[in-house]
């Protein structure tokens, strides 16, 4: 059995599998079915400083191999949260991660100023909203635009800031870069993709917003591209999501420079999902022989297992060549290659 407890920002978690946000409410639904202090983290329904009814119906669109939604954060705003929900939160012994949202600097700085010294974890800001005060271009599009909301609400928040960053952008290292520099504690990654659905019956958007977020295993090729190419880049820990249905799901993330997972859609169609992977992700390191989660990530990253390998093709070239070329007779004991040599040489087959 796997050690899967790690240190996220200060914060302590049992394993790396988090609830994520706008999936799972505030966890009571869940909490019904098993105990949610199992998880390592839930990142609750996104706040806003004033209640949001939403968008109108249709809001939810099923796609092959994930779904569109077009929700509009609506929640019942953090003073209701944190009078009515957090308090109980609190009691589940699970990391309680607070998602803010805005759409002004300003909103979010008194988000941050609100939530802070009430018991909540870690701040993850979405900056996927629309800034009012920049024509509606959402904050994560650009890297000057997420330098400087990032470095407004560092300035205010009390807790470690987690910022979420978008897909939909052309460089996503450059956004994961800002807000690196700007103070993030940790970065989050992938928001969902701009999609539409189209009623060819009716002749018209499946949605009522006309555009929707894009979740679900469609994305995860896109999500595992995004956290390798920005783990290549930053130094504060990335918690990467994108279709993550099983454990070895969570492990690819984790190869690819994640150091913990959240789990969002597959909620949806398995509500027992992230227990389930917590299981597999542990039943991995087993069948890997891996004593703990840290033994993924960064550590043995999918750059330093392809150099093990060139490092043993070419070891195992110069060894082969030089017992050919020398035509010594050795002892049995000198042909032994040492366990460095084969455990480079297994990477290698």
């Amino acid at each position: 059995m796997a050690d899967l407890s790690l240190d996220l920002c200060g914060v302590k978690l049992k394993n790396p599998i988090i609830a994520a946000s706008g999936t799972f409410g505030f966890g009571r639904e869940y909490d019904e079915l098993y105990d949610i202090g199992q998880l390592g983290g839930i990142s609750v329904k996104g706040l806003s400083l004033l209640p949001r009814t939403g968008n109108p119906p249709s809001r939810i669109a099923e796609t092959p191999s994930g779904m569109l939604n077009s929700v509009g954060l609506q929640n019942p705003g953090v003073e209701s949260f944190i009078e009515n929900d957090l308090p109980w939160l609190l009691t589940k012994n699970v990391a309680v991660i607070a998602n803010i949202t805005g759409t002004s600097v300003e909103q979010y700085v008194q988000m941050a100023e609100r939530l802070a010294g009430t018991g909540v974890h870690l701040l993850e800001m979405n900056i996927s909203c629309p800034n009012v005060h920049e024509g509606g271009v959402a904050f994560g599009v650009k890297p000057e635009s997420v330098y400087a909301i990032t470095k407004a609400v560092k300035a205010a928040a009390k807790q470690p800031l987690i910022v979420k960053l978008t897909p939909n952008v052309s460089d996503i290292t450059e956004n994961a870069l800002a807000a690196e520099e700007a103070g993030a504690n940790a970065i989050s990654m992938i928001n969902t993709l701009t999609g539409i659905a189209v009623d060819t019956n009716k002749r018209k958007m499946v949605l009522a917003n006309n555009t929707g977020g894009l979740s679900g295993p469609a994305v995860r090729p896109v999500a595992l591209c995004m956290v390798w190419q920005s783990a290549k880049k930053v130094h504060i820990p990335i918690i990467g999501m994108g279709g993550i249905e099983t454990g070895e799901d969570a492990a690819a993330f984790m190869l690819c420079g994640a150091k913990a997972v959240m789990v969002g859609t597959a909620n949806f169609t398995d509500p027992f999902a992230c227990p389930r992977i917590i299981r597999e992700l542990d039943a991995y390191c087993d069948r890997q022989k891996v004593r703990s989660r840290n033994w993924l990530g960064r550590w043995w990253s999918i750059e330093q297992i392809l150099r093990i390998n060139a490092d043993a093709r070419c070891a195992s070239v110069f060894y082969v060549m030089s017992l050919f070329f020398t035509r010594k007779k050795t002892a049995p004991s000198e042909r032994k290659l040492s366990s460095e040599m084969r455990l480079k040489m297994s990477y290698s087959i």
